[in-house]
C-alpha cells in the first residue's frame, strides 16, 4: 500500500503509544525490520479524513534520544538518517497527561530537530481524575504546535487526531526550547559546515552520537571525534547542560499551564495495592502462585483445543488417503506437509494462551510490578527481572518464551534468555520422560507418599531449572555487550485489561508463529520424510520380494507383515544408513542405531521419539498407545550380548540427552527469527548438543 504521509509514533514507554498505534492502524499492519539493524519495526496505513493514506511507524519506546539500547538507538537515526527514506513527514509524540514533566524531556530534544511535530496529550481522563488542570490552548500556544487531548484506552480523542494530522502539511514548525548554540558553538558550526546540516541540535547529536550511528562511514566518524578533540568537547557535560536546560523550560512551561490540587489526595489505590504485590515476601509468594496458574492454564486449557487440531489433521491425512491413488505422492503429502503443518499448527492454543495470560498480566499493570521485584536476583546469574516470564514459560512451550522476550530492552540481557530458554523442560519432553521412567523406575511409594516415578519426574524438571541458571551465569561472562544494564521502569496504575488488546495479541503472535516458524518446521518435516522413505540402490525392493514369499505371507497378519516390512525399510532407509553411521559416536552413550534414528527424527519434535519407537520395533496395534510401545521398548534385547536394551543406564542416558539436546526444528526457527541472524542458532544447537553429549555420557557409565 502506497501512502501519501509517512507519521511516526514517538513517546516514553508506558504512556499508552501502542495502543495508539493498534487503534489508528487495526489489523492493517506489518513487521519488518529497520534497515540495516535487527530491530523489529511496527508499521501500519491508516485513512485519513481527507481522503489519503497515512503510513504509521511505531517507534520503540525511549525516555530520551539519548540511547539506553538498541533499541533505543533507533529512534535518533530514523528521524535522522535521510538515506534510508525513513524520516517521517510528521511525528506525534504521545504524551501522559498524568506524568507531563518525564514525557516532555524528550518532547523537547524531538521538537529541536524541527520535523513537525503534534502532541497527543494521552490518559487525559486519569489526569482529570487526578484533578490536574491542562491549559490546552495555552498549552499549545507555548508549545507552537497543535495539542490534542486523547484517551487510547477509551478511544476518545482519535478522531480529533486523524484530522490534526491529516492538516500537518500546513503546520508551521514549533518554536525553540532551548538554545542549542549555547552549547559547543564552534563544535555544532563547524559539524553543520562539513556536513552541510542546516539543524544545529541535529549537528550536536552527531557529536554525541556519531560512534553509533550507522549511516555515518568511518571516515565520517573518525572526522568528529577530531573535532570533538579540536574543540575539546565533554559528551558528558554537554547533556547535562541541555538536560538542565530543558528542565528549565520545562518547569517555566508546566508552571503557566498546568494547575494541580494543593492539597494531596489520599493513598491512591495502586499504592495501597503495591503494598502487598510488590512485598518482600508475600509479593514472591503471590507471583509463584500466579505463575503455577498460568503454567497450569497453559496445560489445561491447551489440551481440548490441541487434541481437535491432532483429530483434524488425522481426518485430513485418512482424507487424503482415501481419495487419491496410493503411491509416493500421496505419502509425501500426509506423511511429509500434512504432518510437517500439524507439528506448526498443535502449538497454536499454547502460543495463544501464553500470550494471552502475559498480555493480561501487562495490561493490568502487574508485570512491570513482578520484573521490579525480580530484577535484583536475576542480575545475579546474569539475566534480569524480564527474563522470569520467558523462563517459566518454557515449561509448557520454548517457542512462545523465546517470543516474549521482545520486552527486554538491554541486548546482552535478552541474549542470555533466548540462548537458556530451551533448557528448561517444555511439554513436548514430557512424553519422552514418562515412557523412559515407565521403563526402568519402579512403581513403588518411598515414605509411603513420595511415587518413585513422580520423583524422577520431579528431577528431570528440577534439573532443566538448575542447568538454565548455570549456564545464564557462564554466559554472563562469555557475551560482551557495550551496553549498560540499566533498568528503568516507570510503574504503572492497575486497570482492568482491555479484551481487545489481549484478542489483537492472541492472533498476532499465532500468525507470527505459524506464518515464521512453521517455514521452517515444513521444510524440516519434508527432509525427514525423504530420509525415511527412500534408500540407496535396491533396498527397498530386495525386502518387498524377500517378505514377499509364504513363510512370511502365511504366518503372519497383514498388519503384522506390514510393520515388520515398515521396520526393515526404516532401518535400510537413508535415515537408517545414517543412523548405522553415527552408531560409533553414540555408542559411548549407550545408544544403538534405532535409538540414533529416534534422535534424527525427532529433531522436528521431540515428542516424535515415541511415534519413531513404535515403528522401528514394530508395534503390534495401535502405534500411537503409549503402553505398546513400553511394552515392546521393555522386551527388546541387544543381539549382542542378549541383555534388555533400555537398562537404567540407558534409559537415564537418553533422557539426560533429551533435557538438553535442542531436538527441536520449531525453536531453531523462532531463535533465528527473533535475532535475525543464523549464528545464534547455531551457536546454542552446539553448546546445547555438547551438554547433552557430556551428560549423556557421564550418567551411562555412572549406572551402568
Amino acid at each position: 500500500m502506497k501512502a501519501d504521509i509517512r507519521v511516526a509514533l514517538v513517546g516514553n514507554p508506558n504512556t499508552g503509544k501502542s495502543t495508539l498505534f493498534n487503534i489508528l492502524t487495526g489489523l492493517n499492519q506489518k513487521i519488518g525490520n529497520f534497515p540495516g539493524v535487527t530491530v523489529d519495526k511496527k508499521t501500519g496505513f491508516c485513512q485519513l479524513p481527507d481522503g489519503r493514506t497515512a503510513e504509521i511507524i511505531d517507534l520503540p519506546g525511549t525516555y530520551s534520544i539519548y540511547p539506553k539500547s538498541k533499541d533505543e538507538s533507533i529512534v535518533f537515526s530514523v528521524l535522522a538518517d535521510k538515506a534510508k527514506g525513513m524520516v517521517p513527514d510528521l511525528i506525534v509524540v504521545i504524551l501522559d497527561a498524568s506524568n507531563l514533566k518525564r514525557n516532555l524531556l524528550l518532547y523537547t530534544q524531538i521538537a529541536d530537530l524541527k520535523i513537525p511535530v503534534i502532541v497527543a496529550l494521552n490518559m487525559i481522563d486519569v489526569s482529570e481524575k487526578a484533578g490536574i488542570i491542562i491549559d490546552i490552548n495555552l498549552f499549545a500556544q507555548k508549545l507552537g504546535v497543535p495539542v490534542v487531548p486523547i484517551s487510547a484506552r477509551k478511544i476518545k480523542g482519535i478522531d480529533q487526531l486523524k484530522t490534526t494530522i491529516a492538516y500537518a502539511n500546513k503546520i508551521a514548525l514549533q518554536q525553540d526550547t532551548i538554545d542549542v548554540d549555547t552549547i559547543a558553538p564552534k563544535l555544532v558550526a563547524q559539524i553543520q559546515a562539513e556536513y552541510k546540516i542546516d539543524n544545529p541540535y541535529l549537528a550536536l547529536q552527531l557529536a554525541h552520537q556519531h560512534e553509533t550511528l550507522g549511516f555515518l562511514t568511518p571516515a565520517e566518524s573518525d572526522r568528529i571525534e577530531e573535532l570533538e578533540k579540536e574543540h575539546a568537547f565533554h559528551s558528558q557535560k554537554a547533556q547535562a547542560s541541555e538536560t538542565i536546560a530543558r528542565y528549565n523550560f520545562i518547569n517555566d512551561l508546566l508552571y503557566d499551564t498546568v494547575k494541580k490540587p494543593e492539597t494531596a489526595h489520599d493513598e491512591t489505590v495502586s499504592n495501597k495495592i503495591d503494598k502487598i504485590l510488590t512485598h518482600k515476601v508475600f509479593g514472591f509468594i503471590i507471583f509463584f502462585a500466579i505463575l503455577m496458574f498460568i503454567f497450569q492454564a497453559i496445560f489445561s486449557w491447551s489440551a481440548y483445543p490441541m487434541s481437535l487440531i491432532e483429530q483434524l489433521f488425522i481426518k485430513l491425512q485418512s482424507l487424503i488417503s482415501k481419495t487419491m491413488p496410493a503411491g509416493p505422492l500421496v505419502s509425501l503429502i500426509s506423511d511429509g506437509i500434512i504432518a510437517g503443518l500439524s507439528g506448526v499448527m498443535v502449538f497454536v492454543p499454547q502460543i495463544a494462551i501464553l500470550f494471552a495470560l502475559i498480555s493480561i498480566l501487562e495490561d493490568t499493570g502487574y508485570m512491570s510490578r513482578v520484573t521490579f521485584m525480580m530484577d535484583k536476583v536475576m542480575r545475579k546469574v546474569g539475566l534480569n527481572g524480564k527474563s522470569v516470564v520467558p523462563l517459566i514459560g518454557g515449561f509448557a512451550c520454548a517457542v512462545p518464551s523465546i517470543m516474549s522476550t521482545r520486552n527486554i530492552e538491554n541486548w546482552k540481557d535478552r541474549m542470555i534468555t533466548i540462548m537458556v530458554t530451551p533448557l528448561v523442560a517444555c511439554s513436548a519432553r514430557l512424553p519422552v520422560y514418562t515412557l523412559l521412567i515407565a521403563l526402568v523406575v519402579p512403581d513403588r511409594n518411598v515414605w509411603w507418599v513420595f511415587n518413585m516415578r513422580g520423583l524422577a519426574l520431579t528431577a528431570m524438571y528440577l534439573l532443566s531449572i538448575v542447568s538454565a541458571i548455570v549456564v545464564a551465569f557462564v554466559m554472563k561472562f562469555i557475551l560482551k555487550s557495550r551496553e549498560r544494564g540499566y533498568f528503568i521502569m516507570e510503574l504503572p496504575v492497575y486497570r482492568m485489561p482491555r479484551w481487545k488488546n489481549v484478542a489483537f495479541t492472541m492472533y498476532d503472535r499465532s500468525k507470527t508463529f505459524v506464518f515464521q516458524a512453521g517455514k521452517v518446521i515444513i521444510a524440516v518435516s519434508i527432509i525427514l520424510w525423504v530420509l525415511k522413505s527412500y534408500g540407496p540402490g535396491d533396498r527397498f525392493a530386495q525386502i518387498d520380494k524377500a517378505f514377499s514369499q509364504p513363510k512370511y505371507t502365511k504366518t503372519m497378519t497383514p498388519d503384522s507383515l506390514e510393520k515388520v516390512i515398515a521396520s526393515e525399510k526404516l532401518e535400510n532407509s537413508y535415515a537408517g544408513v545414517f543412523g548405522h553411521v553415527i552408531e560409533p559416536v553414540i555408542k559411548p552413550l549407550g545408544f544403538d542405531w534405532k535409538i540414533g534414528i529416534a534422535l534424527i527424527s525427532s529433531f522436528a519434535a521431540r515428542e516424535v521419539f515415541v511415534g519413531t519407537m513404535a515403528t522401528i520395533y514394530s508395534v503390534e496395534g495401535d502405534a500411537d498407545k503409549m503402553e505398546s510401545v513400553q511394552q515392546k521398548m521393555h522386551g527388546a534385547t541387544n543381539p549382542d550380548t542378549g541383555k534388555p536394551v533400555f537398562t537404567l543406564a540407558v534409559a537415564f542416558s537418553l533422557m539426560m540427552f533429551y533435557a538438553f539436546a535442542m531436538q527441536c526444528a520449531s525453536t531453531v526457527a523462532v531463535v533465528f527469527r527473533e535475532t535475525k541472524d543464523w549464528r545464534w542458532p547455531a551457536a546454542q544447537f552446539a553448546y546445547m548438543t555438547a551438554l547433552a553429549y557430556s551428560a549423556s555420557f557421564i550418567v551411562y557409565h555412572l549406572l551402568k
